[in-house]
């Protein structure tokens, strides 16, 4: 019953942990993807490679492992803006992750761009890292965070961004480019649309996306754009924020330190070119040589086919788990709206007592607010359970999981 579209046996053995039991003998299911994905052994090897034979610090020294630490380093940045589809592989910055990559935006252009009575939008199904920020960015400026709401579909209610454009006072529109919560995937050519009708700045979240869509920014227009390297096969701790570069150079640092500087005096300092100016201190060196990996994984399958594999995951598990009875679904009906994500509450069942049930049976989901409290407020639920899927799962995985959502049933006598 596998998915047809790629060679499934084959990427699951490279997955090392998938061979996992737990609970002594229950084979692992890893339904936790929209948090973090695993990882193939190319990305561990090409880690463990740099630490074994080449680990030096980058862009300092001349001996031979730093020149070859720096080009590996440096290869990773330009394979980000082919991944991406950016001409200027300078507006590549490397950051934490997507979080990291927000405040960047939030701290540099924020406080250089926004004032009081300025406007700032975001939408309901945001995670919290993509409304925090804002929230203190706005107490701190005076001025005001305001939201698009999320209609009962799933789906963005993107007429009330029409009145906040109308005001003439919205200085940035941010947005997911898909929900981790709903795998609503936005109309992002809309939105920014009609931002650019009246010069409004735009941020894509694009933490849920880039994994799964392939993306073309020289296409989607927008002005920043951040995601993480842990979701997508890669390492945690690494994270990308590109942004057009006349928006980089006129934004200060954000940390200061060693790599950023051209000049340091006594009382004054230089900056470095873009994108190290953003770059302080020692980097993650060897996760961003594994990101490359990653990222080189991911084209050898090509994302047209992890789309379609995870196309034909997500209608499968949809079509099995609307058979259960007493069960919410949450988010859009339409395949072409909805990533591999899927939320849910099963009867009175609390989303943390089902989540361990499905575990005792080796199925790993998520359960909570997903860092998406805000959601959860406009859904009216506290918490939610939360399968999503990626390229080494399957059907037959997905039928273990329904089977111990039925277990669940007869536990709670539902």
């Amino acid at each position: 019953m596998q998915t047809s579209v790629i060679n499934i046996e084959s990427i699951r053995n490279d997955f090392p942990i998938l061979k996992r039991k737990v609970h002594k003998d229950k084979q692992l299911i890893y339904f936790d993807n929209a948090a973090t994905s695993q990882k193939p052994i190319q990305v561990i090897e090409a880690i463990s490679d740099y630490y074994l034979n080449y680990n030096s610090n980058i862009h300092r020294a001349v001996h031979e492992l730093a020149e070859e630490a720096t080009a590996a380093y440096e290869t990773t940045r330009d394979k980000v803006a082919k991944f991406i589809n950016v001409k200027n592989r300078e507006e590549i910055v490397f950051v934490r992750g997507t979080t990291e990559a927000i405040n960047l935006v939030a701290y540099s252009w924020g406080r250089q761009n926004v004032y009081k009575d300025d406007i700032i939008v975001t939408t309901e199904y945001e995670h919290h890292s993509n409304i925090v920020p804002w929230q203190m960015l706005a107490k701190e400026k005076g001025a005001k965070l305001e939201y698009i709401g999320v209609d009962d579909k799933g789906e963005l209610i993107l007429d009330q961004l029409d009145g906040y454009l109308d005001t003439g006072r919205v200085k940035l529109v941010t947005f997911s480019q898909m929900s981790n919560v709903l795998g609503t995937i936005t109309n992002s050519d809309e939105i920014i649309k009609k931002c650019r009708k009246k010069g409004v700045k735009i941020l894509v979240d694009a933490a849920q996306s880039v994994p799964h869509l392939k993306v073309d920014l020289q296409k989607l227009d927008c002005d920043f754009f951040a995601f993480s390297a842990h979701k997508m096969l890669g390492p945690t701790g690494v994270g990308v924020l590109w942004a057009k570069k006349e928006l980089l150079e006129s934004m200060s640092p954000f940390n200061g330190g060693g790599d950023m500087i051209r000049e340091v005096h006594k009382y004054e300092t230089t900056w470095n070119d873009l994108p190290y100016k953003f770059e302080a201190g020692t980097p993650n060196i060897a996760d961003v040589i594994g990101f490359a990996a990653a990222m080189d994984y991911l084209e050898r399958i090509g994302m047209d086919k992890v789309r379609e594999h995870e196309i034909e995951l997500t209608k499968y598990a949809l079509d099995k788990l609307s058979q259960i009875k007493k069960i919410k679904l949450y988010g859009p009906n339409e395949m072409a709206k909805r990533g591999g994500v899927i939320s849910f509450n099963l009867g009175d069942i609390h989303p943390h007592d089902l989540a361990t049930i499905v575990d005792e049976d080796g199925v790993a989901i998520r359960s909570g607010h997903h860092c998406a409290q805000v959601l959860m407020e406009r859904l009216d639920v506290a918490a939610t359970s939360r399968a999503s899927f990626y390229i080494y799962n399957t059907k037959e995985e997905i039928d273990v999981f329904i089977k111990s959502l039925n277990r669940a049933k007869e536990l709670f006598r539902i």
